[in-house]
């Protein structure tokens, strides 16, 4: 839960509000193939509430006013990952920062699984 001050009052956003802006921006990277749970505690939400958890794979934390998130992705065989990752920490930057007008100060991608079809 990040909160944000301003002189009309105070501002409150969720990790489940960032797990949707992020899983929007990700989905339309090539080669992912979905998030990931993100460790124990999702994991086993995933198994009591379903795989479709709001905040699955996405983990958003603050530091002295900017932002670390941290992902944890499904990719598809064959890509070239680091490509992959790169274009997903564009993407995740530019969404959070247009859409919060916070600064990202790290993101940190886990792949997590690889996917054959």
């Amino acid at each position: 839960m990040i909160k944000i001050y301003n002189p009309q009052g105070k501002v409150i956003l969720t990790n489940d509000y960032f797990a949707g802006l992020v899983g929007n921006a990700i989905t339309s990277c090539y080669g992912v193939a979905g998030m990931s749970v993100a460790g124990a505690k999702d994991g086993v939400k995933a198994v009591l509430f379903g795989n479709d958890i709001p905040e699955k794979g996405v983990v958003v934390k603050e530091d002295e006013g900017q932002l670390i998130i941290d992902l944890h992705i499904k990719i598809t065989y064959g890509v070239h990952i680091a490509a992959i990752v790169e274009n997903i920490k564009e993407r995740v930057a530019y969404a959070v920062e247009h859409a919060t007008n916070l600064k990202v100060k790290a993101i940190n991608v886990s792949v997590d699984d690889i996917i054959t079809d």
